[in-house]
């Protein structure tokens, strides 16, 4: 099936790059793959750039003309995000097969958490220049593979991926039709896609690094608070201080329903270590000036920092660990396992060192404190910690720094760790209130800020430019409403941009209900209840929207929108599934209806749940029960059969020893009732508290 070396050399040879940034391709790597299925895999780059791009092109029986391309999380910087451990999750190669494609992906410009060193900080080259020109050589490498060029190109991505595949869509009209991001955002100004962006979400990042430095121990009943059957108040026992900075997290648009996550930071804290060079750059005053001078916590208020502030504490490094040397830790429930940032050490090469243990441990507090390398080998490299796993400090950074992380780090370096900017950062969103930004009523009286401001700051260029919210093809827009990283006001921002500037027509925009960042198998299994009894697999509503997405721009066939209201911060979706629309089961669960029961030891009781799918989207498939919080749905409706759009459901149940129990009904729709299909699978939940007291009669 592979091209001959001469179809191969004329393909590369009459191509014109449309981008003259760009040199001629090249190919480094052009052979038969049968995994997963039999395909032909290309990979090359563009000579005299950094970018890279990997091509897989499926048999003719199974390529219906059409292309799909992914865009890597975070930062980019890898052309093979969709076929590491994420792949099964986000679709990766087989499902653009199941859905008639070919899949390329690029590096978007640069190689890893580095620069292209020509380009510098091109956020337009990284945002989407790079992404297009890939896929405008693949296009023409599919008219020399199968005799014609795809008839459409469809970009999607989620995080750092739906964050720039609208701009691919907005700026290459010439490539893509259309676009799914999934949990996206970013500043909205026509006309300025090559401008770098101010820092938005970080900016709520700080008030939620705050809310877990202040509250600790005291997080376990905000939790409680907020979970089914809590109190419902989550400032119980807390003082003025830490009301505030509760508060204050909650109008910036913190996810409701997810504050279990406030004390597991996973991408936020590498969020944090490329914040934090360019506040060093663009405001080296910032941090000196919070310790310094009037109207700043650190100055006015010290004590709030007593016990936690580290200041220039110099010491030895005892050992540098490797990436299989913490993943090993998180499977075997050690320390690591108790943090969410260890899903970064999953992530990275086993070999990789990604983190160290020093000689001494410093007194205060050390997430997001400052790494400095002193001595040896990797002197001068400034990395930050991403998570604190005992006595363990996972690093990480920005540029060639953040590449490296702890490789040539040996047993007597000399570092230095401070936190000052850290703790300073947690304060930057009473230092600056973004125009045209939500939440930031409270520190504003009569039209002025209560606090010094400060100038903007922008994000590393490799998250790209702003978005016009202007396109010529179709937007489906998927916002997680528990996503911890990405705050469910990001999509509600776009929508009023297109609403403003572009065409809404072309545009819908559907809540993925109880779906986090990333899927719950990848979050840490000693939170509890489980992460999987708490949110669903997305992947199935992924590989669907973009079933949606092909209807829609080729067959006319709209996607439905979802219906919400969002006030102080806010997000509230209908409980109604005719009203809240979308494409998710409604799902609720309840016990002599109330969301909290209390129950003898042995005596059984009864669960209610109750299903609606969306008109339109199909039939229920499955409804699961588990019944104690472990993620271990044991028990299953045996008379669903997919026939069915509504239900409900009955279960009783008993327990054998006192405690407090989260009971989750889990509802699975699917658009043509197929009941054994791994495939499209649209999942909900709803769950209930079971207080179990006494002994057995």
């Amino acid at each position: 099936m592979a091209g001959t070396l001469e179809a191969t050399t004329q393909a590369i040879n009459s191509y014109v790059p449309t981008d003259a940034y760009f040199g001629k391709p090249f190919i480094d790597a052009d052979e038969m793959r049968s995994d997963p299925l039999p395909h032909r895999y290309v990979h090359g780059g563009f000579e005299n750039s950094d970018t890279r791009f990997a091509i897989y092109f499926p048999e003719k029986d199974v390529y219906r003309g059409r292309f799909f391309q992914p865009l890597g999380g975070g930062l980019g910087g890898t052309e093979f995000a969709f076929v590491e451990p994420l792949a099964g999750v986000l679709g990766g190669v087989p499902g653009a097969f199941r859905l008639g494609g070919y899949m390329l992906e690029s590096n978007q410009g640069h190689i890893g958490n580095d620069l292209d060193q020509r380009a510098g900080d091109d956020p337009g080259l990284y945002g989407w220049r790079a992404s297009a020109e890939s896929a405008r050589f693949a296009k023409h490498l599919a008219k020399h593979h199968y005799g014609e060029v795809p008839h459409h190109g469809y970009v999607y991505g989620g995080s750092g991926g739906a964050r720039r595949s609208p701009l691919c869509l907005e700026n290459a009209p010439d490539i893509y039709d259309g676009a799914l991001p999934f949990m996206g955002g970013g500043p909205i100004a026509p006309g300025k896609a090559d401008e770098a962006i101010e820092s938005v979400q970080p900016t709520g990042f700080g008030a939620m690094f705050n809310v877990r430095r202040l509250l600790r121990d005291k997080l376990a009943n905000v939790i409680d608070a907020t979970e089914p059957g809590g109190s419902g108040n989550p400032f119980e026992g807390l003082n003025a201080h830490e009301r505030e900075a509760l508060a204050d997290l909650y109008r910036l648009g913190f996810p409701r329903g997810a504050e279990y996550m406030i004390a597991q930071p996973m991408g936020q804290a590498a969020m944090w270590c490329w914040n934090a060079a360019e506040f060093a750059r663009q405001d080296p005053g910032y941090t000196p000036d919070f310790w310094s001078k009037p109207g700043y916590a650190g100055h006015d208020q010290p004590h709030l920092f007593e016990g936690d502030r580290i200041v220039r504490f110099k010491t030895g490094v005892d050992e540098a660990r490797t990436a299989a040397d913490i993943a090993a830790e998180v499977h075997a429930g050690g320390p690591a396992a108790m943090e969410a940032s260890s899903f970064m050490a999953i992530m990275s090469p086993p070999d990789r060192q990604i983190a160290i243990r020093l000689a001494e441990q410093p007194s205060g507090y050390l997430p997001g404190a400052s790494v400095r390398i002193l001595s040896g080998e990797a002197a001068g490299r400034q990395l930050f910690v991403t998570g604190v796993f005992g006595d363990t400090l996972l690093l990480d950074g920005f540029g060639a720094d953040g590449n490296a992380k702890a490789e040539g780090v040996r047993p007597g370096d000399q570092v230095e760790v401070d936190n000052d900017a850290y703790l300073a950062y947690c304060y930057w969103h009473r230092h600056h209130v973004i125009d045209g930004e939500k939440g930031f009523d409270q520190v504003i009286v009569d039209g002025s800020p209560m606090f010094p401001q400060r100038p903007r700051i922008t994000v590393p260029s490799p998250f790209g430019g702003h978005y016009s919210a202007q396109f010529k093809g179709k937007l489906l827009y998927m916002q997680h409403t528990h996503d911890t990283s990405l705050w469910p006001d990001q999509a509600i921002l776009y929508a009023e941009g297109v609403a403003r500037y572009g065409m809404p027509k072309n545009f819908r925009l559907q809540w993925v209900e109880n779906a986090e960042h990333i899927p719950p198998a990848f979050l840490p299994p000693s939170i509890v209840p489980s992460p999987t009894s708490r949110l669903i697999d997305y992947s199935g509503i992924i590989e669907q929207g973009l079933a949606d997405l092909v209807a829609w721009v080729e067959r006319g066939i709209a996607p439905p929108d979802s219906a919400y209201s969002y006030t102080g911060g806010k997000l509230t979706l209908p409980a109604a599934a005719s009203k809240r629309g979308g494409i998710q089961p409604v799902v609720s669960a309840s016990i002599e209806e109330a969301a909290r029961a209390e129950v003898a030891v042995g005596a059984e009781f009864t669960i209610s749940a109750m299903a609606e799918v969306p008109a339109g989207q199909g039939t229920i498939v499955a409804v699961e029960w588990d019944f104690d919080g472990t993620g271990r749905f044991l028990a299953a409706e045996e008379s669903v059969d997919g026939t069915a759009a509504s239900g409900s459901y009955e279960r009783r149940h008993s327990y054998d020893k006192p405690g407090t129990y989260f009971v989750t009904v889990r509802v699975t729709a699917h658009r043509q009732g197929d009941v054994s299909t791994p495939y499209l699978r649209i999942p909900n939940l709803a769950r209930v508290r079971v207080v179990v007291t006494g002994a057995a009669a």
